[in-house]
C-alpha cells in the first residue's frame, strides 16, 4: 500500500510529529536540543512557516505550525531533518538514519482544536513522567504561553492573540486551561488523528478542505450503491 498523500494548504495550521528510529533517543544533551531549535528557527524563516507551539522530547518532536507558502512545511522538515542528522552523526561519530521514516502531520480545524493542540503538545513532558511541573521542562513553548519567558521561535496565532489585549492577559487566560484535566479520550483522538495523517476537525471543516484541495478526506459510505429502478415506457402506439 502506498503512503497516504499529505494535504498542505497555505494558512491552515498543522500538527507535526516525528519520532526517533526504533523509538531510540534523538537528543542526548542540552546542546542537541539547543541546536535543533536554532535549526528549526532557520528553516522556518527560510520556508516561511510560523511556529506556534512545540515540544522536544528525548525520542520525538511535536510542532504546531502554519505554512505561508506552498509546500512550506514539507520543505522545512526536510531541511531541518537533514541538518540535524548531519550534526548528530558528526558529533557522535555515528552514521545512518535518526528518524523513524518521514514525519507525520494532520491539518487542524483552528476554531475548534488549535489551542487544545497547544495543550496536548505542551503537556507531553508531564504525561510521559519527565517532570512533575511543566515549568521545569525547558524544551517546549509552554513557558512562552504561560508568561514565564519570551520564546524567540514562536509566532503567536490570532486565536492566542484573541485571549487578551496584552501578552500578560493572554498568558493568564491560557494558563487557566491547564487547571482542568485533559480528557483521556481526547488525548487518544488527537494522537490517532496525527498518526493516521487524518484531519482534526468536523465534517464542515473536512468539507472545506476537500473543496480547497480537490481531494477526498472523508471515507466513502459503506455498502453497495442503490440500484437504479428501470423505467418502463408504455407502448402508446
Amino acid at each position: 500500500m502506498g503512503r497516504p498523500s499529505r494535504i498542505n494548504i497555505v494558512g491552515i495550521p498543522q500538527h507535526i510529529v516525528q519520532t526517533g528510529h526504533n523509538r531510540l533517543p534523538c537528543f542526548f544533551d542540552d546542546d542537541d536540543y539547543a541546536f535543533y531549535l536554532t535549526s528549526l528557527r532557520a528553516a522556518s524563516d527560510q520556508y516561511q512557516v510560523e511556529i506556534h507551539a512545540y515540544v522536544l522530547l528525548p525520542g520525538s518532536i511535536q510542532i504546531i505550525a502554519t505554512p505561508r507558502i506552498d509546500k512550506g512545511i514539507s520543505s522545512m522538515m526536510q531541511s531541518l531533518g537533514r541538518r540535524y542528522v548531519q550534526y548528530i552523526n558528526h558529533r557522535y561519530k555515528r552514521s545512518g538514519t535518526l528518524w523513524e521514516g518521514r514525519y507525520k502531520s494532520s491539518l487542524i480545524d483552528s476554531e475548534n482544536y488549535l489551542l487544545t493542540c497547544y495543550r496536548y503538545v505542551e503537556l507531553r513532558p508531564l504525561h510521559l513522567g519527565l517532570v512533575e511541573n511543566l515549568a521545569d521542562y525547558p524544551w517546549s513553548s509552554y513557558p512562552h504561553h504561560c508568561g514565564e519567558r519570551k520564546d524567540w521561535l514562536i509566532q503567536d496565532h490570532r486565536l492566542f492573540l484573541a485571549l487578551g489585549d496584552t501578552h500578560s492577559q493572554r498568558c493568564n487566560a491560557y494558563s487557566e486551561s491547564f487547571r482542568y484535566r485533559f480528557d483521556r479520550r481526547l488525548i487518544e483522538f488527537i494522537a490517532e488523528t496525527v498518526n493516521m495523517g487524518q484531519i482534526l476537525g468536523g465534517d464542515a471543516f473536512k468539507g472545506k478542505i476537500e473543496t480547497i484541495a480537490n481531494h477526498r478526506v472523508r471515507p466513502l459510505k459503506r455498502g453497495r450503491p442503490r440500484k437504479k429502478r428501470a423505467v418502463v415506457k408504455s407502448d402508446s402506439g
